[in-house]
């Protein structure tokens, strides 16, 4: 999680203004490699746009993008009006202060393995809104360390982000149960459970045969 100045320091870097409410997506939802004007319906950027549609009604919205072959949602963007930065991250270090900028984080995929931003997002105190896709059904109480939705419903994925943004109190106590449950996640938990749940037994069974 960030400190107060690392937050004020990564939103002034994006121009990003504190009256703002500023939305992530870090992922690549384009085609190819190249401009990825082309979506991958697989990822949602449609339902992303559809999404931002309804919220900047609502909120003075500003969105964070990183990621290869963005294009697809960069025009969207600007066919909606709405003001965005997209930045390419080289190390892991610039992708975590990336997250500090944010008030929140979109996941509107159709089918996920993960996805990793659910898990980055939760550790550094990004409410998460998500679709229920991947490890979102496995890391997300609904209500209680994020938000689920059901299928394509962006009116309702739209109405659970407004009410986390509109209660900065329950905010801050999601934020901080999503940080604990991401914990199942860190590598040292997973590392110790693969010892633990699969190779020792293995082990000790090819040991005694």
């Amino acid at each position: 999680p960030p400190t107060p100045d690392q937050r004020r320091a990564m939103r002034a870097q994006f121009g990003i203004t504190d009256h703002q409410v500023c939305i992530g997506s870090f992922q690549k939802d384009g085609v190819g490699w190249g401009d990825g004007e082309e979506p991958k319906p697989i990822k949602g950027p449609d339902l992303f746009l559809d999404a931002i549609d309804r919220l900047r009604r609502d909120l003075p919205v500003f969105v964070l993008l990183t990621g290869p072959a963005r294009g697809y949602v960069k025009r969207g963007l600007e066919r909606l009006g709405v003001p965005y930065a997209h930045t390419y991250v080289e190390t892991r270090e610039e992708l975590a202060r990336c997250y500090h900028a944010l008030d929140l984080y979109l996941i509107t995929s159709r089918e996920e393995g993960g996805p990793m931003a659910l898990m980055e997002s939760m550790a550094s105190h990004v409410p998460v809104v998500s679709t229920r896709v991947g490890m979102s059904v496995d890391l997300i109480r609904d209500g209680v360390t994020g938000a689920l939705v059901d299928g394509e419903d962006m009116r309702r994925l739209s109405a659970r982000a407004l009410e986390i943004l509109a209660l900065p109190d329950h905010a801050m106590a999601l934020r901080q149960a999503a940080r604990e449950a991401v914990k199942v996640a860190d590598w040292s938990v997973v590392g110790r459970r693969h010892l633990d749940e699969v190779w020792t037994p293995l082990l000790t069974s090819r040991a005694t045969a």
